[in-house]
C-alpha cells in the first residue's frame, strides 16, 4: 500500500478544489451564490437573472437580461428526431432516463458540441436551459397519449415549464413557486452532480457528456431523487394516519426518512424557510393545508427525536404536490434548473484544469501466484 492512507468515507471534508461559484456561509447559516446570498435572490430575482449570474459571473443589467431571455426564447426547440425518440420511448421509462438520454443526444445537432471554449459552453448552456423543460413536458405529455405543447413566448422558465405541461397558462403565483424553487435548486456547491459533472470536464470532454454525467447522478434517492421520495413518503405517511408513530416506527427499523438531513449544514438547510413561504402561499391558493399540517407534524417528530432537520427537497416535495405537478417530473424539473450550476461548474473546470483522479486504499490479496486451469 502506497501514497496517502488518511481515508474519509464519501470524501466527507475532504477538499477537492477550489470554486469561486458558491460556498455556504457556516456562520450565517447561508448558502452565497457569487456573492449574494440565495434569500435574497429568491426575494428579488429571476431563475433567469440567476442563470445568467451562474454563467457569467455577475447579474445582468437590463440590457443583458433582454438579450439573454430573448436567446432561450430563440432556443425553445427541439430537433424532430429528437422528438420522434421521445414519442417512441416506452411509457414506463422514468422521465429521469428519459432526459439523460436526450440530453446527450442533443450534442449531435449542437453546432458548438466540440468546442470546450468559455463563449461556446456559455451557448450550449443557454441552449440547455432552454431544451431541457421542453425534453421534460413532451416527455411526460407523450407518455400520457397527449402532443407536446409549443413554448409561450412571452413566459418566463417557470411559467412555460408549467405551461408546456398542461397547455394552459398558470396563474402567478404558481409562477412565483416554481420560480423559486428553480433558484433555490440552481446551485450548491461541489454536491455529488456537480463534482460528477466537474470529474468528467477534467478529462477534457464536452459540455454534454458533463451535463449527461450530472444528470445521472442526480436521479439517486440520496440527491435530487429525494424530493420524489419524500413525497412519496408523505403519502405513506397519510396512509398510516398517525405520523408521530409512522416516524418511531420508522427510526425504530433504521428506515432513513426522505428529505431530512443534510452533510453540510448543522443547524439546518437555510433553503427551507424560502420553500415553507412558497408552499403556504401554495396551500392558501388551493385552500387546502392538510398537506403541509401533515409534513409539519413529521418535522417536529424528527426534530424531537433525532435534531435533524428537513431539506430543501421536503418542502419542495410537497409545494409541488399541491400544484398536482406529477410526482416523476420532481427531480427532472430539478435538472432544469441545476443545469445553470452544472454548466458554471464545468466552464470553470476548464478555465483552470486537471485531471481529477484520486488515490484509493486497496483493500484486495497481495500478490499470489498464477494457478493453471487444470489445477483451479
Amino acid at each position: 500500500m502506497t501514497g496517502p492512507t488518511t481515508y474519509s468515507p464519501g470524501l466527507e471534508g475532504v477538499l477537492a478544489g477550489e470554486s469561486a461559484i458558491s460556498r455556504i456561509d457556516m456562520e450565517r447559516n447561508s448558502l452565497i451564490i457569487r456573492g449574494y446570498d440565495l434569500v435574497e435572490l429568491t426575494n428579488g430575482a429571476s431563475y433567469e437573472e440567476v442563470a445568467y449570474l451562474l454563467l457569467y459571473g455577475e447579474l445582468p443589467d437590463q440590457s443583458q437580461l433582454g438579450a439573454f431571455l430573448d436567446s432561450l426564447r430563440q432556443e425553445r426547440s427541439l430537433p424532430q428526431p429528437l422528438v420522434e425518440f421521445l414519442r417512441q420511448a416506452p411509457a414506463t421509462v422514468h422521465p429521469m432516463a428519459l432526459l439523460r438520454t436526450a440530453v446527450s443526444a442533443l450534442a449531435f445537432w449542437d453546432p458548438d458540441a466540440g468546442d470546450n471554449s468559455a463563449q461556446a459552453n456559455i451557448a450550449k448552456a443557454t441552449r440547455l436551459l432552454a431544451k431541457v423543460p421542453m425534453i421534460i413536458t413532451a416527455g411526460h405529455r407523450l407518455s400520457q397519449g397527449l402532443e407536446p405543447v409549443a413554448p409561450h413566448a412571452e413566459l418566463s422558465q417557470a411559467g412555460n415549464l408549467l405551461y408546456m405541461l398542461r397547455g394552459v397558462e398558470p396563474a402567478q403565483h404558481e409562477i412565483e413557486a416554481i420560480n423559486v424553487s428553480l433558484i433555490l435548486y440552481a446551485e450548491h456547491g461541489y454536491n455529488a452532480s456537480a463534482f460528477a459533472a466537474r470529474v468528467v470536464t477534467s478529462t477534457l470532454s464536452d459540455l454534454h457528456s458533463a451535463v449527461t454525467a450530472g444528470i445521472g447522478a442526480l436521479s439517486g434517492p440520496l440527491h435530487g431523487g429525494a424530493n420524489e421520495k419524500a413525497m412519496e413518503m408523505l403519502l405513506e405517511v397519510e396512509g398510516h394516519g398517525d405520523p408521530e408513530r409512522w416516524v418511531a416506527e420508522a427510526l425504530s427499523e433504521k428506515k432513513k426518512i426522505m428529505g431530512f438531513g443534510h452533510r453540510e449544514y448543522k443547524r439546518g438547510d437555510s433553503r427551507v424557510p424560502s420553500m415553507k413561504t412558497v408552499a403556504e402561499k401554495i396551500a392558501t391558493a388551493v385552500n387546502d393545508h392538510h398537506w403541509i399540517e401533515l409534513a409539519g407534524r413529521v418535522e417536529e417528530t424528527m426534530v424531537k427525536e433525532k435534531g435533524i432537520h428537513p431539506n430543501v427537497d421536503f418542502p419542495c416535495s410537497y409545494t409541488y404536490y399541491m400544484m398536482d405537478i406529477p410526482i416523476p417530473l420532481y427531480t427532472p424539473i430539478f435538472v432544469s434548473s441545476r443545469v445553470a450550476g452544472w454548466s458554471a461548474h464545468v466552464i470553470e473546470q476548464l478555465a483552470g484544469n486537471r485531471l481529477i483522479r484520486p488515490n484509493h486504499i486497496y483493500t484486495g490479496h497481495e500478490p499470489r501466484p498464477l494457478t493453471p486451469l487444470d489445477q483451479r
